[in-house]
């Protein structure tokens, strides 16, 4: 506690300063007087002198600490979240087992999650049909946790509903009133379901907003980049192509800096004031100060 203390007014100390100096160099001229048992008498008043000046310094020094107004500072930071709503896209499609990639995109997926600190998120897994996984939500553990759960296969394995994914995905901002909402959205395929129309999952992420960034992730011709392309450049996203663990880790971390979440944070100082407690301990002193002069005065006479 003492480490943090500090004084609001340290200049006050130039008053024990002077009050030293004074002491030394501005001593009192008294009127002798001269009494029988002169030795007993001045060692008497030496030790009264002492005392009273002992008290005097005391009675200054404390003075001078509650006028430099002893505190300590705490800072209190109020953090002041808006951050993004991102969607995160999956496809669980039987392809997404080949050479173990559903597994690898899990374990990138993550540490996006884990970055995204101050932001919602949410969760959509596509295959044979979409299905949202978890709503937009605060809740990292719950997304990392059902995330380590989800196999290929969960939604089926043959085709891969990736419009409709896009679709339900969007409404999850229906009533959103965040003005930072993008949408990640990852496959190795193309959409053979003809559940939701291309235009339709397009005009509903820009009706409510959403910037769809697009992944392709394996060789040649597993995706149509046409499409992904033109899905994210009609949303204001961008189209990216991972052929390999790196380029896919590189993608997350870029989109990752280009929707970088701005928390702004208000400081305040709480500051606690003790100059109560040093008057308190002056007073004292000033009370021993004056029994001691009283005593010094009836020794005397």
């Amino acid at each position: 506690m003492i480490e943090n203390i500090s004084f609001e007014y340290p200049y006050a100390f130039v008053i024990l300063l002077i009050f030293i100096i004074c002491s030394i160099f501005c001593k009192q001229k008294s009127t002798a007087i001269y009494f029988p048992n002169v030795a007993l008498l001045k060692k008497a008043s030496l030790k009264s002198s002492f005392l009273t000046n002992l008290l005097k310094f005391l009675i200054i020094l404390t003075l001078s600490i509650a006028l430099a107004s002893p505190i300590k500072e705490d800072t209190i930071e109020l953090k002041n979240d808006k951050g993004y709503e991102i969607s995160l896209i999956l496809d669980a499609s039987g392809s997404m087992s080949e050479y173990n990639k559903f597994d690898i995109v899990k374990g990138i997926v993550e540490d996006f999650v884990d970055k995204r600190l101050h932001d919602k998120l949410a969760l959509s897994i596509f295959a044979d049909f979409a299905y949202v996984a978890i709503p937009l939500t605060y809740d990292k553990k719950s997304i990392k946790r059902l995330l380590s759960r989800i196999e290929v296969g969960i939604a089926g394995e043959q085709r891969t509903a990736l419009y409709e994914a896009l679709f339900l995905s969007s409404n999850l901002f229906k009533t959103s009133k965040s003005k930072e909402k993008i949408a990640i959205l990852l496959t190795d395929g193309v959409d053979n379901t003809d559940s939701i129309p291309l235009n339709v999952a397009i005009n509903t992420a820009k009706k409510y907003g959403i910037k769809v960034y697009t992944i392709g992730v394996g060789r040649a011709g597993d995706f149509n980049p046409i499409v992904l392309k033109e899905i994210a450049d009609q949303t204001g996203g961008k189209y990216f192509q991972a052929t390999s663990i790196q380029e896919l880790k590189q993608i997350y971390d870029l989109i990752d800096s280009l929707e970088k979440s701005e928390i702004k944070a208000d400081k305040y100082i709480k500051k606690s004031y003790y100059f109560q407690y040093i008057l308190i301990l002056s007073l004292f002193f000033m009370m021993l100060y004056l029994y001691a002069i009283n005593r010094k005065q009836n020794v005397l006479f």
